[in-house]
């Protein structure tokens, strides 16, 4: 079979990276009898997705190493946190995944190709929360 006669049709390209922490936190906005107000703690897992209309070589949209140091940040500044007592909001999954969509665009973004479609944070296996990034 001749493979070069298989036509490419146009359109983007889009990849995804996941990646994971551990750590605590507590919503004090919420009523004491909350169970989300007492402190608890989540295997959190983050997905970060990125488009581009044509592939860097030698095909990629952004290779995946070029994520180390936010995986770096999640290491260092998150995992094993109470992440109510170290951000400045409190950290539901939606607000967390708007927050790590801005530290890419303002950390990685202006470095690598591909532009952040969205972030995903996962708190368990059956719930999660994503932030859309607008065009910018």
């Amino acid at each position: 079979m001749d493979f070069s006669s298989v036509p490419l049709p146009t359109g983007r390209h889009t990849i995804g990276k996941q990646f994971d922490f551990e750590a605590g936190h507590r919503l004090p906005g919420l009523p004491p009898e909350h169970k989300c107000s007492r402190q608890h703690g989540h295997s959190y897992q983050v997905e970060i997705i990125l488009t581009a209309p044509a592939l860097e070589i030698p095909g990629f949209v952004t290779d995946f190493g070029a994520f180390a140091p936010f995986k770096k940040f999640l290491d260092t500044e998150l995992d094993h946190h109470n992440l109510h007592e170290i951000l400045p909001f409190e950290p539901t999954s939606e607000r967390l995944a708007q927050f790590l969509a801005g530290w890419i665009i303002q950390h990685l973004q202006p470095g690598i190709p591909g532009r952040l479609v969205a972030v995903q944070v996962r708190e368990t296996g059956r719930s999660w929360a994503r932030f859309d990034v607008e065009e910018w």
